[in-house]
């Protein structure tokens, strides 16, 4: 990986073709397309409803190993695999997030890939792109003037002010927003309240798992934005919400088509974070795209811990897909990082801190095998890696019982993950996977997420105070069938952010239960993690700017 030319400067070089050729590329129809400039679009319903009938192509999920502040590049191998598998001839599709404004002028920077591995226009993907984040944004907001207007006028179903659940949201980190007091000066009866950033609303969640309009509207109706006195549950059907909302969203829940650096097709929808909600794209797009393409590779939020235990028991669940392969994506960086190696110290060879380290890409196969699917390890390459780093990479996956193959697609694009997509058609040609949810519907819900602690975390078990215990009680018989979303740190198997490597025999301390009968999951909200992240001492913002040529710098 060279590291000389920025992701915005390669971005700007791209040869971008229309939208509609790189359509024509899935035998998309021009008329089929709603076009937003020359290089994106949106694909209408009338389309997506007549490929019911095709068969879906072979589905392959990027993951990673626990995230490290150096980096792993999980989307930019997303792209690059897709750009691999056409190379080789095949038809594929990839399937990302849209980027959050917060992590965007936060810490992170875009979310479009990297180098020769990018989804483009990058600068529109990051930002406003074709508002879909802004439309989910007001539909949330909608719904909470409302709550608060129908209290104003006489509160005629009774809602407690006490036990209010429906935040507003902005997509922006902003902590100064995390507890508010709202209704003062006569505008209502004043009451403590907050914001969520945009990625971690239900409506965002509800936006990625609909089926359709019919299954968007249902599930809009049925959140349960607060309860009685008497604790009887009141739903935004009760406040006449659900009908407006979706019309907020009715164009944002057409699935975006954009193209890859190498002109290749990829649908770039919804964007729930992986720690907070359940970081993974729309159900719209990766069943749209499984019908277009023969393989279709999409990713999930962080690590395998996090983003991919959510694809395998919230959006397969639900949705019904069933991948036949799962990419754990990690660097020698990362592993440096969990064999207890300072950042500083990442570009000198260090073979024993990667094989220490090593320890937390084990898990993260381990991981992705309890699903049945089967994993492959693609080492994400900087310059400064050594032979013999990569090489103790190779070693551990073997040890596994699987692959590792080393991938330079950040420099050279798709040939440099060339040997990544054999890989994977090989492993699906194989069929060995025989994929399976972590845990039942019928377990109850304090079980299945004692079950994602000790399966997945290696914790010791989830620990809650009396009052926690008694929420995971009053959910139950309505709402036990769902599965649980675990919202917790992406940086540590733990509750502990400084934890790294493959730690064991930890506790898993529950703070808060938050029920979301609308995308049809439980949040079990651990340790210290927030559902509005706030900005660094330094964010990415104070070196966004325009220059004098009215050209974006420092995006990434």
């Amino acid at each position: 990986m060279t590291e000389a030319r920025s992701n915005i400067e390669i971005a700007r070089e791209a040869k971008m073709k229309p939208i509609a050729e790189v359509g024509r590329k899935l035998d998309i129809p021009e008329n089929a397309l709603l076009s937003y400039g020359p290089y994106k679009a949106k694909v209408s319903f009338d389309f997506i409803d007549s490929l019911s009938s095709r068969p879906d192509g072979k589905l392959v999920l990027v993951t990673a190993v626990t995230p490290t502040p150096a980096g792993e590049g999980k989307t930019k191998t997303t792209v690059g695999l897709n750009d691999g598998l056409n190379r080789i001839g095949k038809r594929s599709v990839a399937c990302l997030r849209e980027p959050s404004l917060g992590p965007c002028f936060g810490v992170k920077g875009g979310a479009a890939g990297g180098g020769y591995s990018q989804v483009v226009p990058m600068e529109d993907i990051n930002l406003h792109f074709t508002g879909d984040f802004h439309a989910i944004t007001s539909a949330n907001n909608l719904l909470a003037a409302m709550l608060d207007n129908h209290v104003y006028w006489g509160n005629a179903l009774g809602l407690d002010v006490r036990r209010i659940f429906v935040r507003r949201a902005v997509d922006m980190n902003d902590r100064a927003l995390r507890a508010i007091v709202i209704s003062l000066q006569g505008n209502g009866f004043p009451r403590e309240d907050g914001f969520d950033i945009s990625v971690a609303t239900e409506v965002m969640a509800i936006f990625c798992l609909s089926l359709d309009y019919r299954d968007l509207v249902r599930r809009l109706g049925a959140i349960v934005v607060g309860q009685t006195r008497d604790r009887r549950n009141v739903t935004a059907a009760d406040l006449h919400a659900a009908g407006a909302m979706s019309v907020l969203l009715k164009d944002a829940l057409m699935p975006n088509l954009v193209q890859s650096l190498e002109n290749n097709p990829a649908f770039v929808h919804g964007g729930p974070f992986g720690n907070i909600a359940h970081g993974c794209n729309s159900v719209l797009a990766t069943r749209t795209a499984l019908k277009l393409a023969d393989y279709v590779v999409t990713e999930a939020g962080f690590g395998a811990d996090l983003g991919a235990e959510k694809f395998f028991d919230i959006k397969c669940r639900k949705a019904g897909l069933k991948p036949a392969v799962a990419v754990v994506v990690a660097t020698v960086r990362a592993l440096k990082h969990h064999g207890g190696v300072a950042k500083e110290e990442f570009k000198r060879e260090n073979v024993a801190a990667v094989a220490a380290g090593a320890a937390n890409l084990r898990c993260h196969i381990e991981n992705v095998k309890k699903f049945g699917v089967p994993p492959v390890v693609a080492i994400n390459h900087f310059t400064g890696d050594s032979e013999a780093e990569i090489a103790e990479i190779v070693k551990a996956a073997r040890e596994e019982g699987c692959e590792a193959v080393l991938c330079t697609d950040w420099a050279e694009g798709s040939k440099g993950a060339e040997a990544l997509a054999r890989t994977v058609v090989a492993l699906c040609d194989k069929g060995k996977a025989a994929f399976k949810p972590l845990y039942p519907d019928s377990m109850p819900l304090w079980d299945k997420a004692n079950t994602i602690a000790r399966e997945i975390y290696r914790a010791r078990g989830i620990v809650a105070d009396v009052a926690l215990r008694k929420r995971f009680d009053e959910l139950q018989p309505s709402f036990g069938h769902l599965p649980v979303c675990m919202a917790k740190t992406q940086y540590s198997f733990s509750t502990d952010p400084d934890l790294r490597g493959a730690p064991e025999g930890h506790e898993v301390k529950l703070r808060e239960v938050r029920l979301s009968a609308g995308a049809e999951f439980v949040v079990a909200i651990a340790g210290d993690i927030m559902t509005m992240p706030g900005l660094p001492r330094v964010p990415a913002a104070d070196t966004i700017r325009l220059n004098d040529q009215g050209q974006i710098e420092g995006l990434f």
